[in-house]
């Protein structure tokens, strides 16, 4: 009777077992991918030991301190849309209180090929006029009480108001995860406010290491360079000299600068070496720099030039080491 039992046991669970192998299995359904969020905001900041913009010193070769803020929307994964707001502390002859820069644009990508396309303005508020009495430019033109009563020590001159616009455009080839090349593209129809049209164009290149090289501490190395050339029309009347009273036009340029940097995390140390072609002569012509001063030693030679008849040279233009400390966020990348 035992075994009866036993063997009817065994049968009802092979049967079940049967059953339930025969049964439909109803699939687990895998969770949905996350929504598309084509909204992202960039900011960040740094401190560095010399603002150059084009091989050209902004803060008179002393630390300087700048932020940004960029909301973006992404139209599709190979589409953006950006504005946004930055600032940076300066040093120029009209005492202007700093640059804030304003700018906005698109950001296609083609596969290894990405785009950036915009307008960019450069505003320097609070600054002051200074040409000296009394206050006539070489054309004949009134430049005002303000002009009138303030001179730079060295005899250059500026204007109150510097703000400027440039229309620009980037591409950079993404070879592989280490080399990348690029060429930009800047335009203006008065560079600094001087009257004068303005043209800078670069090619680019950085390497950026395995991320083995330095194991697993999560540091990060690049070499990078730019090599560029600024192309200057003539200025108006007010930066005339008695040659040219009308205007003088700029020295064309070459600038250049190589470096490398290390990243961790969200923080960037970037070291770079800077400098361009231009004389200490046509240097000052171009900058009106406060700090410039005339030839003191005869193996020098002299800093006159067509457009510098003064004999006052700058080295805003020169050689430069930067050292420059920055951080960088996204919202959807770092603050999730």
């Amino acid at each position: 009777m035992k075994k009866v039992a036993l063997l009817a046991t065994a049968l009802a669970m092979v049967t079940g077992s049967a059953l339930a192998a025969d049964m439909p299995v109803k699939a687990v359904k895998a969770p949905p991918p996350p929504a598309f969020d084509p909204w992202d905001v960039a900011f960040g900041g740094g401190i560095m030991s010399d603002y150059i913009f084009r091989g050209i010193t902004q803060s008179n070769h002393k630390p300087s301190v700048t932020a940004y803020f960029e909301p973006r929307y992404n139209v599709t994964k190979d589409l953006q849309l950006y504005v946004g707001v930055s600032g940076e502390s300066i040093s120029f002859p009209n005492r202007a209180a700093a640059e804030i820069d304003v700018y906005g644009g698109i950001r296609p990508t083609f596969g290894a090929f990405a785009f950036d396309i915009g307008v960019w303005g450069y505003l320097y508020p609070g600054g002051s006029c200074f040409f000296g009495a009394p206050g006539i430019d070489f054309a004949g033109n009134f430049q005002g009480a303000e002009c009138a009563s303030q001179a730079l020590i060295n005899g250059n001159v500026i204007k109150k108001d510097l703000s400027f616009f440039e229309v620009y455009g980037k591409m950079t080839y993404t070879v592989n995860d280490n080399w990348a090349f690029g060429v930009t593209e800047y335009y203006t129809p008065s560079y600094l406010n001087s009257g004068a049209w303005g043209n800078y164009t670069s090619i680019t290149g950085k390497y950026t290491a395995p991320s083995t090289i330095f194991g697993s501490s999560g540091v990060g190395m690049y070499v990078s360079g730019e090599f560029g050339r600024q192309w200057l029309g003539t200025s108006d009347s007010f930066y005339g000299v008695a040659a040219f009273p009308n205007g003088i036009k700029y020295a064309d340029y070459n600038t250049w600068n190589v470096g490398i940097g290390f990243t961790y995390k969200v923080f960037t140390l970037d070291l770079r070496y800077s400098d361009t072609n231009l004389s200490k002569g046509d240097c000052n012509a171009f900058t009106s720099d406060f700090s410039a001063r005339g030839n003191i030693t005869a193996s020098s030679g002299t800093f006159v030039t067509p457009i510098n008849p003064s004999g006052v040279g700058s080295n805003w233009c020169g050689a430069a080491g930067i050292a420059k400390l920055s951080f960088d966020l996204t919202a959807m990348t770092n603050l999730k």
